[in-house]
């Protein structure tokens, strides 16, 4: 028999149901899955990004064909829905880490699920450079390592920043989707311990330490932004 509204309610205030030092656990393992998969997701992304907004302007058949290469997987793993990734990458998971489960089996599947969205929001901010820098540093003498390092990434970073940003953000719900199939964290404590127990205060809580982690996420990208950008 159903909880009534009164019971539901007075649940959530006093929150019976709600053991700490697991709370604090998951929260641990939202913040570790969150945290490894960005830094990971940044590089892989970044990477990505400036190999497309190179490629992208390529003169040559070759590095048209290795846009379209590259492109197409970016795109390929962007449209995959993050459960059916998870499934996917299963045997790949299981074989570098020797182990599906848990806070560091998701991994694979988040890195490689945030990686390409990241890398698209690279190369977006890589073409609203100002093509004029571009071309002033390429009349000094500058190679494309040079170019990268010193004009690129400078020039774009704050939109980077941003990105970075929005990616975490949505890593942190990725985490709560992972934690449903056994990956940890507060979607796993919401999902076991709140839904199917029906202890609404442990959703509650799960979903508030959620929010927070977002929020933070969110103030400290625009921050860092605010700080780098000279405009």
């Amino acid at each position: 028999m159903g909880k009534s509204f009164s019971e539901i309610l007075q649940e959530m205030i006093t929150m019976p149901n709600v053991r700490w030092p697991d709370v604090w656990l998951a929260t641990y393992e939202t913040l570790y899955m969150t945290v490894i998969s960005t830094v990971f997701s940044f590089i892989l992304g970044l990477v990505l990004g400036v190999i497309l907004f190179l490629t992208s302007k390529s003169h040559s058949k070759l590095g048209r064909i290795f846009y379209s290469i590259v492109s197409f997987f970016v795109n390929l793993f962007r449209a995959i829905p993050f459960i059916i990734l998870i499934l996917l990458l299963i045997p790949f998971t299981s074989l570098i880490l020797g182990t599906i489960s848990g806070p560091t089996g998701a991994l694979p599947a988040l890195i490689v699920g945030a990686s390409p969205f990241y890398g698209r929001l690279v190369e977006i901010a890589l073409k609203e450079i100002d093509k004029g820098v571009i071309e002033a540093a390429r009349s000094m003498g500058a190679n494309t390592w040079t170019i990268i390092l010193k004009v690129l990434i400078p020039e774009s970073s704050p939109a980077l920043i941003s990105g970075i940003t929005v990616t975490a953000i949505a890593l942190v719900g990725s985490t709560a989707v992972a934690g449903v199939i056994g990956a940890g964290g507060l979607g796993n404590l919401a999902y076991l311990t709140g839904f199917t127990r029906n202890q609404n205060d442990v959703i509650l809580i799960s979903t508030i330490l959620i929010l927070i982690i977002v929020f933070i996420i969110q103030f400290l990208g625009d921050w860092v932004t605010n700080k780098i950008d000279k405009r």
